[in-house]
């Protein structure tokens, strides 16, 4: 019956799940699912990661990083990149069944992606992320999964399961054992609304769980979480997976069961049915659970059709024939298409944070000479990420220099120092005349070798399971840059790394600086066009520059009072949103369609935006707003709206955002949300509308209106 696709869903599920053992059912809710060959079921192995390209399967398109990808502030991009991705994990999954490899890392289910809210820079996996902020995490989020389910009314393209439900970012040294607690105004408001998109609006076929306990609960089997936000309030219709191993972490590390026995319980009556884990875990628990009477068949059977509901979906037991993305060509694997495809996201993501007296963009006819120095100039790790796969192509930002100047140049390349030893900076630089150069690029900044994931031994390097202690430049890099500023040379600095950098030195002394983040297989030549004007950059902070950790608070406190800019009251280093451009954007004719609403009711916002500049380029519109009047803690201001929008020079545009009830929203100390009478402010600009900031290319218009 399972393979009559004429039958319901539901029917062929559980016709099969009908006629399989006991232990048969539980052996499918390993990672590692083994075949069973009387019943024409393949083995499968549920483990995939993509969070910027199918990774760790030997060849595909390697994107920007997730938070490169987040600063081009494109929903639409990020939707195509995520369609890409999909494609290539459809055509490597069914080129490696025809090759009978039904190994990890060829399946169709991914973990992806990780919508965690980037609370403090100093978490080694916040590049992971699409920032701090919780609206944008969401549009992107949604985009994301999107792009990887496709839009098959019958069937899935992939299975996308964000991650980590929830509350989760560091530290990374305490995953294993911590206990994340949160208001419920602070879940509500700031750690649960990416989750909800993705759940709701994306139709997130799946959902991983974190390590780390919320107030006291146990994530992967928590009640409240799984079982009362998770299916009662948002209706989720997929399964629950567990990070690797945390259901180990119940009575190993958290010691809220006695046992494997009652860890495997716990799970899978909350609600998670798929553990991935190294070994079988779950296996000979789950046995022995159902034999103590601690779960029964019936939920058994429940967990094993959730897992076999995604696996027909998929279309894995009907003819290639009849599912659309079998016919996918391997030959779309890292082809050219999706190779401009990540150079146009590498441009789209690189913020340009400083560039006193127009220094960029250089006249790559015109300049005689340039010296590329850095650790990060020639260096893959940087362009790569983590949880990378491996292109066919790979270009370093000297490898863009080069190709992008004329062959008269002179180019000349030094490392200059290492990444983050104690060894001395390179001060007489053999073969690269620094004193001769026109200009300098410094390529400096961090790599996967600084921050990451715990269990990754690339991050042993780092200090302390992955994590950042400090937020500065490496001690070396910054001695270099000092260095090659006191030549007189005019320096630009190209800043690699996944999260916030302090270089307050570099800003009040460096002309030119460029965030680019962990720009991906196309990193070198995307940089490089924004260099040489090639591209004119657009890209904005999707997390906060700080001055210092001093402006931060104790990291192990998920509070999110004083952090990010929703809630900070210091003056940061470069604001949420902050980016320049090579040409200038004025706003005019800020509209609002009402200035007194009812509650419930929507408002309009409209406003223009004109290019006053010389050169075509990108403005991102956002839009914030300001709860004037609250009775309660509200943030100082959040995005609520943002638009990328081109515009030749003299160019005019109208922009408009419908603002929703949802958005004008305060929570209450348990957690409800609700909308009260009194003002808001609407801010539509380039920026934050802070008049402290750091110059922009445009302003910032305001308007207010009443809710009654």
């Amino acid at each position: 019956m399972k393979r009559n696709s004429e039958l319901s869903l539901e029917q062929r599920v559980d016709d099969l799940v009908s006629q399989m053992t006991l232990e048969e059912k539980v052996s499918q809710m390993i990672s590692k699912a083994p075949a069973i060959p009387r019943l024409d079921v393949p083995e499968y192995d549920w483990w995939n990661e993509c969070l910027h390209g199918v990774a760790a399967a030997g060849l595909a398109t390697v994107f920007p990083q997730v938070i490169g990808m987040a600063a081009s502030f494109n929903r639409d991009l990020v939707y195509r990149v995520a369609t890409a991705i999909s494609d290539e994990a459809r055509a490597k999954h069914h080129q490696a069944v025809k090759k009978g490899n039904r190994g990890r890392y060829f399946g169709l289910t991914y973990f992806t992606p990780n919508i965690n809210i980037f609370r403090d820079p100093r978490w080694g996996r916040g590049h992971e992320t699409y920032g701090e902020d919780p609206y944008l995490t969401s549009r992107l989020g949604v985009e994301f999964v999107k792009g990887l389910q496709g839009d098959d009314p019958k069937y899935l393209k992939l299975v996308s399961t964000p991650k980590h439900f929830a509350v989760h970012s560091g530290p990374e040294s305490e995953r294993h054992t911590f206990d994340a607690v949160v208001s419920q105004r602070d879940l509500r408001e700031t750690y649960l609304p990416a989750f909800k998109a993705c759940v709701r609006e994306a139709g997130a076929a799946s959902i991983m769980g974190a390590y780390n306990k919320v107030n006291g609960e146990i994530c992967c089997g928590s009640e409240t979480l799984l079982q009362k936000i998770l299916l009662q309030e948002w209706g989720f219709q997929g399964y629950v997976v567990s990070d690797c191993s945390a259901l180990n972490d119940f009575h190993q590390n958290h010691k809220i069961t006695k046992d494997g026995v009652e860890s495997a319980a716990l799970a899978l009556k909350n609600g998670c049915v798929l553990d991935v884990n190294m070994g079988e875990f779950i296996f000979s628990n789950l046995l022995t659970a159902i034999a103590d009477g601690l779960i029964t068949e019936d939920e058994i059977d429940i967990a094993v059709k959730q897992l076999f509901t995604a696996r027909f979906k998929l279309g894995m037991f009907d003819p290639p024939e009849q599912v659309p993305y079998a016919k996918i060509s391997p030959e779309i694997v890292n082809c050219k298409e999706h190779r401009q495809l990540a150079r146009e996201m590498a441009r789209e993501s690189i913020v340009l944070l400083k560039n006193e007296n127009n220094l960029l963009p250089l006249d790559s006819e015109k300049i005689k000479s340039i010296a590329v120095i850095g650790p990060n100039a020639m260096s893959m790790d940087p362009l790569l990420g983590n949880y990378n796969g491996y292109p066919s192509e790979i270009s370093t930002v000297l490898q863009g220099v080069l190709g992008s100047v004329s062959p008269g140049t002179q180019v000349s390349y030094a490392m200059g120092c290492h990444l983050c030893s104690d060894a001395p900076v390179q001060k007489d630089i053999v073969g690269c005349n620094t004193e001769s150069a026109e200009v300098i690029i410094a390529v400096l900044g961090l790599s996967p070798l600084l921050e990451g994931e715990d269990p990754d031994p690339q991050a042993a390097a780092g200090d302390g399971g992955g994590d950042r202690a400090e937020i500065s430049l490496p001690p070396r890099q910054q001695e270099l840059l000092k260095h090659l500023h006191s030549t007189g040379k005019p320096v630009v600095l190209v800043l690699m790394g996944g999260s916030p950098i302090e270089i307050n030195w570099a800003d009040e002394n460096i002309p030119s600086i460029l965030m680019s983040w962990y720009p991906g297989e196309q990193g070198g030549n995307a940089i490089a066009d924004v260099i040489f004007g090639k591209y004119n950059p657009a890209g904005r902070l999707p997390v906060t520059f700080y001055k210092s950790v001093g402006q931060l608070p104790d990291f192990r406190d998920y509070n999110m009072k004083g952090r990010t800019y929703r809630f900070m009251n210091d003056e940061p280093l470069y604001r949420f949103g902050h980016g320049l451009s090579y040409t200038t954007f004025e706003y005019s004719n800020l509209k609002l369609s009402k200035d007194r609403i009812k509650s419930g009711e929507s408002i309009e916002v409209t406003a223009d935006v004109t290019n006053t500049g010389k050169l075509a380029g990108d403005e991102i519109t956002q839009l914030y707003i300001t709860d004037i009047e609250s009775s309660v803690p509200v943030p100082n201001l959040h995005l609520e709206g943002f638009k990328r929008v081109h515009l030749l020079p003299g160019e005019k545009k109208a922009v408009a955002f419908t603002v929703r009830p949802a958005q004008m929203t305060a929570f209450d100390e348990d957690g409800r949300a609700f909308i009260e009478s009194g003002n808001f402010r609407i801010s539509v600009g380039g920026h934050q509308p802070f008049p402290s900031d750091k110059p922009s290319t445009s302003q910032v218009l305001t308007g207010e209106f009443e809710v009654h």
